[in-house]
């Protein structure tokens, strides 16, 4: 991945939602409607080259990046060869996840960790679903991470969650986005709980850390390492 890769990273604004989050874990969801149907939808997923966004490889060009639909199957990046004056280069590879499901027109699940992610043992599943929705197809990408990782768990899952919608809005563009009839419908009032109070508080607690001084230190959120340094030892221009 490269240094403009990782920046853009920082920010993408949140289009998608954290739908859980937890000290070690959290889940990203978001869903797009399509003019395309189930089929197109299918074999335009499965070339992530023709839509998966360049600045989030480490090769820097998502015509590299290719998949393979059954069980087992590879998502997997080439990485070309860089030939010089004086040596012949290699060319290398990446495998950014293994295909643990593939039911076509339905459903894709793939077993993970994406970009900065993996550097750390953490397990984490991409499922998306297709369904159809009146003349076009609804697709969802939802994934989940989780596992013990060097990084402050809101700040990673909102970075996670902006690339996630990135990647779909991509996939979107390619075959169509249609107006999604589901986000004009007013949301239905839920009671609050004190459950849905605390996870908020614990959402708020990274910001709420830095901006008050006389916070109690115990409860004070400090970064273990950033995005940058995760990727420290394998970034360089390209």
């Amino acid at each position: 991945m490269t240094l403009a890769g990782l920046a853009a990273m920082a920010a993408i604004p949140a289009n998608a939602k954290v739908v859980e989050l937890e000290d070690s874990a959290f889940v990203t969801r978001d869903t797009k409607v399509v003019s395309a149907d189930l089929r197109e939808a299918w074999l335009a997923l499965t070339q992530p080259g023709s839509w998966w966004n360049s600045a989030h490889t480490f090769s820097g060009d998502s015509a590299n990046m290719m998949l393979t639909p059954q069980a087992g199957g590879c998502f997997c990046e080439r990485i070309p060869e860089n030939d010089t004056a004086k040596t012949v280069g290699l060319a290398g590879s990446v495998k950014h996840m293994s295909v643990i499901l593939a039911m076509p027109d339905q459903a894709l699940r793939m077993e993970g960790a994406l970009g900065p992610l993996q550097s750390e043992p953490v397990n984490a599943i991409l499922t998306v679903t297709l369904a159809k929705d009146g003349d076009g197809t609804r697709i969802t990408f939802e994934y989940a991470v989780g596992g013990y990782m060097r990084f402050e768990v809101p700040s990673i899952a909102k970075a996670v969650d902006g690339v996630m919608s990135q990647q779909l809005g991509g996939l979107a563009e390619l075959l169509g986005e249609v107006e999604d009839p589901d986000a004009t419908k007013e949301p239905k009032a839920e009671p609050v709980t004190t459950d849905a109070v605390e996870q908020a508080a614990d959402l708020d607690a990274v910001e709420a850390a830095e901006g008050d001084s006389e916070q109690d230190p115990d409860a004070k959120i400090e970064p273990k390492i950033s995005v940058d340094e995760a990727f420290g030892d394998l970034v360089e221009d390209r």
